[in-house]
């Protein structure tokens, strides 16, 4: 298994990294025999907690599922998300922030959204010792600001842009960079243009690796999932299925069966002595 420092070594050559989210401490018992890298993402918001984006995501609740995932004492590095307004004010802030999250959970790094406007933020994390991974591309945390969420890359002032975003990243120090939602030629060309792996997600198959929100592989949360998901399990019915079962069973009667009962036994009988 790749260790973070086998990420951040120029002549590391890897496999296709395969990365995953997790919240959880089953969660992550679960992936981290499968996949090269954790992410605790701010996608926990929209996930678990039924919000409609992530920007009401804090620091604590991070903190919390940080806390969960590094519980199940996973063999692969964990990264953690910095969420909405918690780095973008103040280089000051980013890195206290930063520290607060990795002194409460023991992640192996932060990751956080930006590209060329957040470089001071991300070389001063690094800075402060803290391995920092780069998003580039969609961001969630700007759907708000930006009116919902805009594939990126659709044209030649876009990959520009996309370019000087993915160099300021780099530059600034961080080990791995996300690109999301990003037309795929367009993700190709930034692949090619830094030296740090990239890893897709609605991207590109040319990028280094792939990230999926786990619930949305594992068919835990679409009717029709998105376009960038492939579901490799239908979990949503399978669950549904074995409640309906287990409802009908108790108003039947039939739940708890014996073997589900606690009971008492007998009482060994005593032999009177001869």
């Amino acid at each position: 298994m790749a260790t973070l420092k086998d990420y951040q070594n120029d002549n590391f050559q890897p496999h296709k990294l395969v990365c995953l989210t997790a919240y959880t401490t089953p969660m992550a018992k679960s992936l981290a025999p499968h996949v090269d890298l954790l992410l605790v993402g701010d996608s926990v918001g929209t996930v678990l907690y039924g919000m409609e984006n992530t920007t009401g995501v804090t620091l604590e609740m991070m903190a919390a599922h940080g806390k969960a995932v590094m519980r199940a004492e996973p063999e692969c590095p964990v990264i953690i998300d910095m969420p909405y307004g918690s780095y973008e004010d103040s280089v000051e802030e980013a890195v206290k922030n930063a520290q607060f999250l990795m002194a409460q959970t023991g992640a192996d790094g932060v990751k956080l959204e930006g590209g060329v406007d957040m470089r001071a933020q991300i070389k001063a994390i690094v800075e402060a010792g803290i391995p920092v991974m780069g998003h580039i591309g969609l961001q969630p945390q700007s759907v708000v600001k930006e009116g919902g969420y805009k594939i990126k890359g659709k044209d030649d002032m876009q990959v520009t842009k996309l370019i000087a975003d993915a160099l300021a990243v780099e530059a600034a120090g961080a080990f791995m960079m996300v690109i999301e939602g990003t037309v795929h030629e367009a993700a190709a060309v930034v692949t090619d243009a830094i030296d740090i792996p990239t890893i897709g997600i609605g991207a590109s198959a040319h990028c280094n690796g792939q990230i999926l929100v786990t619930d949305d592989l594992l068919g835990m949360l679409h009717d029709v999932p998105p376009k960038f998901v492939t579901e490799y399990a239908t979990l949503r019915q399978d669950i549904d299925g074995a409640i309906s079962k287990w409802a009908a069973d108790v108003r039947e009667g039939v739940f708890p069966r014996i073997e589900n009962l606690y009971t008492v036994k007998p009482e060994t009988e005593i032999k009177e002595a001869a």
